[in-house]
């Protein structure tokens, strides 16, 4: 599975951005998707993730309530809508894939991975 991400770029506190990631190669429906993000010197945390049916959907605590993502399956793409951006939500986000069944927030468990793409939220 290939994967790119885009979508990113400079907004003000409070805007919104919606990411998206384009997938090829393998049979994308049958992977679980994830957002992830890394600020500078820092890990890379989980944001959010859905399910292969998209029936299922998982977002980390500091972006709960102002994500939402989703899945369309037939167009091999997954996005991230992200709302009332702060500037700590500063970070380059990336799109990943996982062979299975279950959501797993942890970056280990993503197999393939996006290049990534730059959000940068100005205070």
């Amino acid at each position: 599975v290939q994967l790119q991400a885009f979508g990113g770029g400079l907004v003000q506190t409070g805007g919104s951005l919606r990411l998206s990631c384009a997938a090829s190669g393998r049979v994308f429906g049958q992977y679980t998707m994830g957002w992830f993000r890394q600020a500078p010197g820092k890990e890379r945390d989980f944001v959010a993730a859905i399910s292969w049916r998209g029936g299922s959907t998982r977002y980390a605590d500091s972006v709960e309530g102002r994500c939402t993502i989703s899945r369309d399956n037939a167009k091999n793409t997954v996005n991230l809508q992200v709302n009332n951006l702060k500037p700590e939500d500063t970070a380059v986000y990336y799109c990943a894939a996982d062979w299975s069944v279950g959501i797993e927030t942890m970056a280990r468990a993503y197999e393939y991975w996006g290049q990534g793409t730059l959000v940068t939220v100005s205070s």
